[in-house]
């Protein structure tokens, strides 16, 4: 295999392409970032390549199609779930997609691959905005109250939560001594919860509050 004008364009473009998806992760800090958006871009274009003359002529689609598989391990290790929400799956999403349009590239699909890649920066870019959006009007967020035991008082946190229009998904409460400790998982507005974080750090009775 020579080292031809066209072998240059494709590996040229997978870095392009590459760049500019890894360049929105790191303006964002993800765990994928630019280097490694590159390095997954060229990494199938290379393999695509390579399967043309490797599998030629029986199965030249066999190592190119492993690029689907094997992709999945990296965007497996960007997920991970923390404070009740699964995060790194918009990275894994970019991953997958980079990968992709490795394959394009090395297949010769040079107008379908860039395409691609303006769709998948302007749904990076533009749909964040909806995202800020929608998260202020439907938020989850985890609370735990400690606070002392007092007769038939000890469900009135939750009622509290009702109090201020947000939505309990799941609750556990705990005892000991003389002290409650109730943990609520909780969705509503951005402004509902203000207002109820406001309220629990005036109550003098709390001695404990995670939120």
């Amino acid at each position: 295999m020579e080292l031809s004008s066209e072998l240059i364009i494709k590996l040229s473009l997978a870095i392009l392409i590459g760049g500019i998806i890894g360049f929105e992760r790191e303006l964002r800090s993800k765990s994928a970032g630019f280097r490694t958006i590159i390095l997954i871009c060229l990494g199938a274009t290379l393999f695509t390549i390579f399967s043309k003359f490797i599998g030629f002529p029986n199965s030249p689609d066999r190592i190119a199609s492993n690029v689907v598989v094997g992709i999945g391990f990296l965007g497996a290790g960007v997920i991970f779930r923390s404070n009740n929400r699964v995060n790194g799956i918009t990275t894994a999403a970019s991953i997958w997609l980079s990968a992709a349009l490795g394959v394009g590239i090395g297949c010769g699909y040079y107008e379908a691959s860039i395409v691609g890649c303006v769709l998948v920066v302007a749904v990076l870019f533009l749909f964040s905005f909806f995202d800020r959006a929608l998260d202020k009007v439907n938020q989850m967020r985890e609370y735990k109250i400690t606070y002392p035991y007092e007769e038939n008082q000890q469900h009135k946190y939750e009622d509290c939560i009702k109090q201020f229009g947000l939505t309990i998904h799941s609750r556990s409460q705990s005892k000991t001594g003389n002290i409650i400790t109730g943990a609520w998982l909780v969705r509503g507005s951005e402004a509902k919860h203000h207002d109820f974080i406001d309220h629990i750090l005036r109550d003098v009775s709390v001695t404990g509050f995670d939120f």
